[in-house]
């Protein structure tokens, strides 16, 4: 493919997926209505986004701001704190809440991202700190031939393992994993499913890169809690930091004691000047998602045209802000990523190298040309060295920024350092 053939490539992409985009803008639209009318209900003011320091007592602002994420994630109470590093932190701080010495968590959608293999106690040396330290059992299920739950395999073990089992767990983007992500009403089919055979196991969903792609979240499905992080979708790319977890009030009030200390929970916690990112993500987090859907669309679009093998495809409906590149060589890979890197808005000129990332077996290498580190609802491109060399590719502010950078990683696959 020569730069013309691109430059056509480009012209017809955009015509073909404008009904996809549409309905994108649909579900944007009725998102950003909920948002709105919880807002509205809790009487957001400009009083709310006023700072606290200290323990935190009486943070308004704080306090209704989970208010409204309850609201509109259709559950009962929400944990939304900057003071959460990342969603491994909001994912681990959920854990070890829920969890005791001699439960069971079982995972139903096989493996955990990477980063909680440590956490879990599956990787990393003995007295570490893990679940596993602590007496915490873990068992898994992996995906069925067609990579979504395996509902008779899933039945077996809650057989198995019985009243043992405190968490069931679901991971709802395929992180490093080549399978199907799954949507908000998938979940709750799940949910649905286990709920049958095991009443008092807490459903817990890892729901990072998935917030506001469909119109309802895990927790409207029954979910007792669907953690993520604010450096993500519900962020809007407003928030600079912070997590959250969100469900029932006695999932996350057992949550709140882990955050902080059995006893005071939720009512300490200074917002030190986060609030107004905070509130102003949430409220951009509906149409900012729809910009990183559109971006993963034509990504999509383009190198399946050009030969690779993307997931989801082009025209797919799509359950998180994820799209998979398989590059098929780890030059592919990193050349994919040093695009991406190249049409970013910040560190533009850097070249991205595979390095031992903390908490991941493999080298990993990452574009991510941010305004905040590390947040992935910006636009970055990642993925470990390892076969089948799979780069993951998620978010973009606006769609012409992100339409850029995609092309930028096109061009480096095709024509390399000179691309550009």
């Amino acid at each position: 493919m020569d730069l013309s053939q691109l430059e056509t490539l480009t012209q017809r992409a955009q015509t073909d997926l404008a009904p996809l985009f549409a309905e994108i803008d649909r579900i944007a639209e009725q998102n950003t209505i909920k948002v709105l009318e919880a807002f509205r209900a809790h009487r957001v003011s400009t009083g709310h986004f006023a700072s606290t320091d200290g323990y935190g007592y009486d943070d308004v602002g704080r306090d209704t701001l989970e208010k409204i994420w309850a609201d509109v994630f259709g559950c009962e109470a929400a944990l939304v704190r900057p003071a959460i590093l990342s969603g491994t932190h909001a994912l681990t701080i959920g854990l070890f809440g829920l969890l005791r010495p001699g439960d069971i968590m079982l995972s139903i959608t096989g493996r955990p991202y990477d980063t909680l293999s440590e956490v879990i106690g599956l990787e990393g040396e003995a007295g570490n700190g893990s679940l596993a330290d602590f007496g915490v059992k873990y068992a898994e299920v992996p995906l069925g031939q067609d990579g979504r739950p395996d509902l008779p395999a899933i039945k077996d073990a809650i057989a198995q393992h019985g009243e043992a089992i405190k968490v069931i767990f679901l991971q709802r983007s395929k992180g490093y994993m080549n399978r199907a992500s799954l949507t908000a009403e998938e979940i709750g089919d799940v949910i649905a499913f286990v709920k049958q055979y095991n009443t008092t196991a807490f459903v817990v969903v890892d729901n990072c890169y998935g917030e506001f792609v469909c119109e309802k979240e895990p927790t409207h499905y029954g979910a007792d809690l669907c953690i993520g992080s604010l450096i993500k979708n519900p962020g809007g790319g407003m928030a600079e930091v912070g997590g959250y977890l969100a469900g029932t009030k006695k999932a996350v009030d057992l949550c709140a004691n882990r955050y902080a200390a059995p006893g005071v929970g939720s009512e300490v916690g200074a917002s030190l000047g986060q609030n107004k990112l905070m509130y102003k993500g949430l409220f951009y987090a509906p149409h900012t998602v729809a910009q990183a859907l559109k971006v993963a669309h034509f990504a999509a679009y383009i190198f399946s045209h050009m030969g690779y093998h993307t997931s989801p495809s082009w025209n797919e409906k799509r359950a998180d802000i994820i799209e998979a590149i398989h590059c098929q060589t780890a030059e592919g890979l990193i050349a994919f990523c040093r695009g991406i890197q190249h049409g970013s808005p910040v560190d533009a000129y850097l070249l991205c190298e595979p390095w031992d990332m903390p908490g991941y077996t493999d080298p990993v290498i990452m574009a991510a040309g941010a305004f905040t580190q590390g947040s992935s609802v910006e636009l970055s491109a990642d993925g470990p060295i390892r076969p089948p060399y799979i780069a993951y590719m998620q978010g973009g502010l606006t769609f012409e920024s992100g339409k850029y950078a995609v092309l930028c990683a096109a061009k480096e696959v095709l024509f390399g350092k000179d691309a550009h």
